[in-house]
Protein backbone atom coordinates (compact mmCIF):
# COMPACT_ATOMS: atom_id res chain seq x y z
CA UNK A 1 0.00 0.00 0.00
CA UNK A 2 1.33 3.49 -1.15
CA UNK A 3 -0.01 5.76 1.49
CA UNK A 4 2.19 8.35 4.21
CA UNK A 5 0.88 7.85 7.59
CA UNK A 6 1.72 10.22 10.06
CA UNK A 7 2.28 9.80 13.75
CA UNK A 8 -0.05 10.49 16.70
CA UNK A 9 1.70 13.69 17.34
CA UNK A 10 0.90 14.73 13.69
CA UNK A 11 4.74 14.75 12.59
CA UNK A 12 5.12 12.97 9.45
CA UNK A 13 7.09 9.87 9.74
CA UNK A 14 10.22 9.48 7.48
CA UNK A 15 10.25 5.76 7.64
CA UNK A 16 6.53 5.73 5.94
CA UNK A 17 7.75 8.14 3.75
CA UNK A 18 10.42 5.67 2.78
CA UNK A 19 8.39 2.92 2.54
CA UNK A 20 5.96 5.25 0.30
CA UNK A 21 8.81 5.43 -1.95
CA UNK A 22 9.61 2.15 -2.70
CA UNK A 23 6.04 1.74 -3.83
CA UNK A 24 6.91 4.09 -7.03
CA UNK A 25 9.79 1.52 -7.71
CA UNK A 26 6.78 -1.15 -7.86
CA UNK A 27 4.92 0.21 -10.48
CA UNK A 28 5.09 -1.88 -13.33
CA UNK A 29 6.61 -1.29 -16.62
CA UNK A 30 5.36 -3.14 -19.59
CA UNK A 31 7.60 -6.19 -19.56
CA UNK A 32 7.59 -6.34 -23.34
CA UNK A 33 10.31 -4.77 -25.91
CA UNK A 34 8.98 -2.66 -28.79
CA UNK A 35 8.61 -4.44 -31.93
CA UNK A 36 11.49 -3.02 -34.40
CA UNK A 37 12.09 -3.54 -38.43
CA UNK A 38 15.11 -2.16 -39.82
CA UNK A 39 15.54 -2.07 -43.86
CA UNK A 40 18.51 -1.08 -45.44
CA UNK A 41 18.19 1.02 -48.85
CA UNK A 42 21.28 2.63 -51.22
CA UNK A 43 23.19 3.02 -47.70
CA UNK A 44 20.76 4.09 -45.31
CA UNK A 45 18.81 2.37 -42.67
CA UNK A 46 15.39 3.07 -42.30
CA UNK A 47 14.16 2.14 -38.47
CA UNK A 48 9.93 1.27 -38.13
CA UNK A 49 8.43 0.89 -34.89
CA UNK A 50 4.69 -0.69 -34.97
CA UNK A 51 2.31 2.16 -35.22
CA UNK A 52 4.94 4.99 -35.67
CA UNK A 53 4.31 7.60 -37.95
CA UNK A 54 7.59 9.63 -37.38
CA UNK A 55 9.46 8.23 -41.09
CA UNK A 56 9.69 11.11 -43.89
CA UNK A 57 7.23 8.87 -45.63
CA UNK A 58 4.70 7.86 -43.45
CA UNK A 59 1.78 9.12 -44.79
CA UNK A 60 2.62 7.38 -48.35
CA UNK A 61 3.39 3.90 -46.44
CA UNK A 62 -0.02 4.10 -44.52
CA UNK A 63 -1.57 5.13 -47.98
CA UNK A 64 -0.31 1.77 -49.38
CA UNK A 65 -0.55 -0.36 -45.96
CA UNK A 66 -4.46 0.59 -46.45
CA UNK A 67 -4.41 -0.52 -50.12
CA UNK A 68 -2.45 -3.95 -49.08
CA UNK A 69 -4.90 -4.63 -46.62
CA UNK A 70 -8.15 -4.51 -49.12
CA UNK A 71 -5.82 -6.55 -51.22
CA UNK A 72 -5.24 -8.64 -48.77
CA UNK A 73 -8.80 -9.64 -47.64
CA UNK A 74 -9.63 -9.86 -51.27
CA UNK A 75 -7.48 -12.72 -51.08
CA UNK A 76 -9.03 -14.47 -48.59
CA UNK A 77 -7.03 -12.86 -45.59
CA UNK A 78 -7.53 -13.19 -42.08
CA UNK A 79 -6.55 -11.65 -39.58
CA UNK A 80 -5.24 -13.40 -36.71
CA UNK A 81 -6.59 -11.41 -33.21
CA UNK A 82 -5.72 -14.38 -31.22
CA UNK A 83 -2.09 -13.42 -29.95
CA UNK A 84 -3.12 -9.62 -29.04
CA UNK A 85 -2.89 -8.92 -25.97
CA UNK A 86 -4.79 -5.56 -25.37
CA UNK A 87 -8.22 -5.55 -23.96
CA UNK A 88 -9.29 -3.99 -27.27
CA UNK A 89 -12.29 -4.96 -29.44
CA UNK A 90 -12.11 -6.89 -32.50
CA UNK A 91 -11.19 -3.59 -34.90
CA UNK A 92 -9.22 -2.35 -32.76
CA UNK A 93 -6.75 -5.91 -32.46
CA UNK A 94 -7.38 -5.92 -36.19
CA UNK A 95 -5.92 -2.18 -36.61
CA UNK A 96 -3.35 -2.67 -34.09
CA UNK A 97 -2.10 -6.09 -36.32
CA UNK A 98 -2.18 -3.86 -39.44
CA UNK A 99 0.15 -1.45 -37.85
CA UNK A 100 3.05 -4.02 -36.83
CA UNK A 101 6.56 -2.74 -37.99
CA UNK A 102 7.10 -5.68 -40.46
CA UNK A 103 4.35 -4.79 -42.59
CA UNK A 104 5.49 -1.22 -42.49
CA UNK A 105 8.86 -1.91 -43.57
CA UNK A 106 7.31 -4.30 -46.07
CA UNK A 107 4.82 -1.36 -47.51
CA UNK A 108 8.09 1.13 -47.57
CA UNK A 109 10.20 -1.51 -49.66
CA UNK A 110 7.02 -2.00 -52.15
CA UNK A 111 7.05 1.62 -52.45
CA UNK A 112 10.84 2.35 -53.09
CA UNK A 113 12.35 -0.73 -54.45
CA UNK A 114 11.67 -1.89 -58.03
CA UNK A 115 9.63 -4.86 -58.98
CA UNK A 116 11.42 -8.52 -59.18
CA UNK A 117 13.88 -6.96 -56.03
CA UNK A 118 14.45 -9.43 -53.04
CA UNK A 119 13.04 -6.89 -50.37
CA UNK A 120 15.01 -7.96 -46.61
CA UNK A 121 13.94 -6.91 -43.63
CA UNK A 122 15.62 -7.59 -39.64
CA UNK A 123 13.17 -7.58 -36.82
CA UNK A 124 14.19 -7.29 -33.09
CA UNK A 125 11.59 -10.09 -32.43
CA UNK A 126 9.58 -12.56 -33.31
CA UNK A 127 7.35 -12.67 -36.07
CA UNK A 128 3.65 -12.74 -34.48
CA UNK A 129 1.69 -15.53 -36.56
CA UNK A 130 -0.71 -13.12 -38.43
CA UNK A 131 2.04 -11.10 -40.07
CA UNK A 132 3.87 -14.47 -40.97
CA UNK A 133 -0.02 -15.33 -42.78
CA UNK A 134 0.12 -12.03 -44.28
CA UNK A 135 3.18 -12.05 -45.76
CA UNK A 136 2.87 -15.37 -47.22
CA UNK A 137 0.00 -13.67 -48.90
CA UNK A 138 1.63 -10.36 -49.78
CA UNK A 139 4.64 -12.20 -51.77
CA UNK A 140 2.15 -13.84 -53.59
CA UNK A 141 -0.32 -11.15 -54.54
CA UNK A 142 2.97 -9.19 -55.24
CA UNK A 143 5.42 -11.50 -57.15
CA UNK A 144 8.18 -10.52 -54.30
CA UNK A 145 10.75 -12.45 -52.30
CA UNK A 146 10.66 -11.61 -48.80
CA UNK A 147 13.57 -12.24 -46.42
CA UNK A 148 12.65 -11.61 -42.47
CA UNK A 149 15.50 -12.22 -39.92
CA UNK A 150 13.19 -12.13 -36.92
CA UNK A 151 15.10 -12.99 -33.61
CA UNK A 152 14.21 -16.71 -33.99
CA UNK A 153 15.16 -17.56 -38.07
CA UNK A 154 15.64 -16.40 -41.62
CA UNK A 155 12.33 -16.52 -43.19
CA UNK A 156 12.30 -16.57 -46.85
CA UNK A 157 8.71 -15.83 -48.41
CA UNK A 158 7.92 -16.43 -52.07
CA UNK A 159 5.05 -17.34 -53.89
CA UNK A 160 2.70 -17.94 -50.89
CA UNK A 161 5.35 -20.02 -48.99
CA UNK A 162 7.66 -19.60 -46.37
CA UNK A 163 11.37 -21.66 -45.69
CA UNK A 164 10.01 -22.52 -42.69
CA UNK A 165 7.05 -24.70 -43.19
CA UNK A 166 5.14 -22.77 -40.51
CA UNK A 167 6.88 -23.68 -37.75
CA UNK A 168 8.66 -21.48 -36.30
Amino acid sequence: MCSHANSSQGVSDFTDVADSSDCVKDVKQPSWDLGCSLIEMTGVVHEFVGGDGSHPRSKAIYSKLDEMASELKLAGYVPNTSEVLLDLGEEEKEDALHRHSEKLALDFSLIILGPGTTIRIVKNLRMCPDCHSAIKIISKLYGRKVVIRDRTRFHHFDDGFCSCKDFW
